[in-house]
């Protein structure tokens, strides 16, 4: 359903606000660059920030510029399961081709709580779902079982698995079927994520290397092997210095250096120190994507 490269869509920011042109002049050349899918308000759109109102307004103006070209995969997720059911209802209202929900972060809840969570927004919106399973943000880890229990749902989907576990595709893989949607959250471990089962990454290096990312997954899907793991070596350090800070401040960094967005981000996150600044430059010069 969904495969290759998925961008993790930064929020670009200017005074303060949404910079709605900015965002959508950002969309259309992700699109541009061969990004095979986009997801507004991610972790790496600073959705916990983001007002209700601003949250749907950036969902809204992701779908608009799109325009139907690649699919949009919009953030939905809260540990509110009523907030996210209200975000998930919009974004189908939205025109969104799927939702993405995290697990609920900080309650903390049993495999009981997370199968109820997911289900209850299974049932009221009728929309594509994709679980987000990131233990290291949410302080939760959905098990391969509650997964496999989840996806009997019809319209559970897939997984973006953002554990770092490489067996854990291969697992699920044998408790689901190769039907279930499996996408990488981790940049450094796409590659050998898709070795395991997976068909594309949840990516944020694709912030900033959309066409390097876009390369690669399309070189795996052919069976280039080579050229997949040439493309993978070259933006590995890229991979490490976009979170040698609390993301995406390295992030809009980078675009800032390209000239797609600001570099403003919002409390309680601060801009890239000048080490992070330096960093960056570094890896986006070695990974080809800056002068």
């Amino acid at each position: 359903m969904f495969k290759g490269s998925i961008v993790a869509l930064v929020t670009p920011f200017r005074n303060g606000a949404i910079d709605e042109k900015a965002f959508q002049e950002f969309v259309e050349w992700q699109i541009g660059q061969g990004t095979h899918g986009l997801v507004p308000c991610g972790t790496t759109g600073e959705s916990p920030t983001l007002s209700h109102a601003e949250h749907e307004r950036v969902i809204e103006l992701c779908v608009e510029a799109a325009d139907g070209r690649v699919p949009v995969i919009a953030g939905t997720g809260s540990n509110s399961t009523e907030e996210a059911i209200r975000f998930t209802r919009h974004a189908k209202a939205a025109g969104a081709d799927a939702a993405l929900v995290v697990c609920p972060y900080y309650n903390r809840p049993t495999p009981e709580g997370l199968y109820q969570h997911f289900k209850a927004i299974h049932d009221a919106v009728e929309l594509p779902l994709v679980i987000y399973n990131i233990p290291a943000r949410t302080g939760v880890d959905m098990s391969v079982a509650t997964m496999a229990r989840l996806a009997k749902l019809a319209n559970i989907v897939g997984v973006k698995d953002a554990t770092a576990d490489l067996a854990r595709p291969l697992r699920t893989r044998q408790a689901i079927g190769a039907d279930f949607c499996m996408l990488s959250g981790e940049d450094a471990t796409a590659l050998a994520f898709n070795a395991q089962g997976g068909v594309g990454c949840i990516s944020v290096t694709a912030n900033v290397a959309p066409r390097a990312c876009a390369d690669m997954q399309e070189a795996w899907a052919k069976g280039d092997t080579a050229r997949a793991a040439g493309i993978n070596d070259r933006l590995a350090p890229l991979h490490d210095a976009l979170f040698c800070e609390s993301s995406p401040a390295p992030c809009k960094f980078g675009t800032s250096l390209l000239g797609k967005t600001s570099a403003e981000v919002r409390l309680p996150l601060v801009p890239a120190s000048p080490e992070a600044q330096e960093k960056m430059r570094l890896a986006m010069r070695s990974a080809g994507v800056l002068n």
